[in-house]
């Protein structure tokens, strides 16, 4: 995201402050925060793995991956470590206890979202600006800038944590959630999992929006979570 703006971010210092800024919350508490409820609702199910780890923590340090980290102020994109657990410790069962352990991450990050659009739902900020006008942006401008950054960004994060695609959350949810005879075809796609993921990023450079998957999928799904928050 910084890169493919940087022009306009140095012509406005203090939106670039309020750029870095944005990055550091995403990546020190709703990354941290991500990975955090992981861990919480696998120790509340009754598996320790991660906490026995040293994951059952809100400190950021032990959760940030250092190519995820340099991603998200390049690009405004980037992961964190994943967390590990044990399903057949889950006391409501593998199957079910998976489902709750892995969607508690995308789940946070929603959640963080409507922390952050507290100050626009109360009226406080009424007034943005966009990547294009960021260097005649005013003050009010820069600090919903700073807001809309955090929330998008985490939207965008539960949004594709949720894509039902070997090793993201929502593969774990919907390989759960499906019935055997519709899980089991999924689950002989894993090994595949990442390929199609890096795809899928390759192509969200390469193609335009209206014929990128994931841009479509943001809009859609991640364009109703925002109208909901917002």
């Amino acid at each position: 995201m910084l890169i493919l703006n940087a022009r306009e971010f140095f012509d406005n210092p203090p939106a670039l402050l309020a750029y870095l800024l944005a990055m550091v919350v995403v990546l020190f508490t709703a990354f941290a925060f991500h990975e955090f409820s992981h861990a919480w609702a696998a120790y509340e199910l009754g598996d320790d793995t991660a906490a026995r780890q040293g994951r059952l923590t809100l400190n950021p340090l032990v959760h940030v991956d250092p190519l995820g980290t340099a991603l998200i102020f390049l690009i405004g994109f980037g992961w964190a470590k994943p967390t590990p657990f044990n399903p057949y410790r889950l006391k409501n069962g593998p199957r079910w206890g998976s489902i709750i352990v892995a969607g508690a991450g995308p789940l946070s990050n929603f959640v963080f979202a409507a922390v952050a659009a507290l100050p626009i739902r109360l009226g406080l900020i009424d007034s943005f600006t966009s990547f294009e006008n960021v260097a005649d942006a005013s003050g009010e401008e820069i600090i919903g800038l700073f807001l809309a950054i955090i929330i998008v960004t985490n939207v965008i994060l539960g949004v594709f944590n949720l894509l039902p695609i070997h090793p993201l959350d929502g593969f774990k949810v919907a390989v759960g959630a499906l019935p055997r005879d519709l899980s089991r075809p999924l689950e002989q796609l894993a090994p595949y999992g990442p390929g199609i993921l890096m795809t899928l990023l390759v192509a969200g450079f390469i193609l335009p929006p209206e014929l990128n998957p994931l841009s479509i999928i943001f809009d859609q799904v991640g364009g109703r979570i925002l109208d909901v928050i917002l």
